[in-house]
């Protein structure tokens, strides 16, 4: 099987905050798996560390009103490109990121509210069929396969 895996839970430091989501049941899933590891944030030139960035109405923004969305964008394109291009067949992607959120994002003020949503990435994967696991849901897909 082959698995994109978003970089920050397999430890790579490309958080917004220059730290990483690890996740030790994201590694015992994709044992045996081809991986393929994207940051669609730093594939779109953003930087480690960054601002935070949500989703507000509809355009990635800093909550000083900074457009981050054509980073975010880009970012999201050249991963998804390369999705296609390897072929994968589930990407297991980091929860209520604006790029990669799979169920939820952040509400778009900033405050910590979560709303229904994907991020930019995981949307576009979802489009064309690829299925999209939320990392918090992880232990969720392992019991469904056995």
């Amino acid at each position: 099987m082959k698995v994109l895996v978003s970089a920050c839970l397999l430890g790579q430091n490309c958080k917004y905050n220059g730290t990483n989501n690890y996740n030790e049941e994201v590694i015992e899933f994709i044992r045996g798996c081809e991986v393929t590891v994207v940051c669609p944030e730093v594939l779109g030139g953003l930087h480690v560390p960054r601002k935070p960035a949500e989703i507000v109405d509809g355009v990635v923004m800093t909550e000083e009103g900074i457009s981050v969305d054509k980073e975010f964008r880009e970012g999201a394109a050249l991963a998804f490109r390369q999705a296609l291009d390897e072929k994968v067949d589930i990407a297991v992607l980091q929860s209520r990121s604006p790029s990669c959120g799979v169920n939820q994002i952040y509400d778009g003020t900033f405050r910590g509210k979560l709303i229904e949503g994907q991020g930019v990435f995981a949307e576009m994967l979802k489009a064309v069929g690829i299925k999209v696991i939320d990392a918090e849901d992880i232990r969720n897909h392992f019991a469904e396969s056995t």
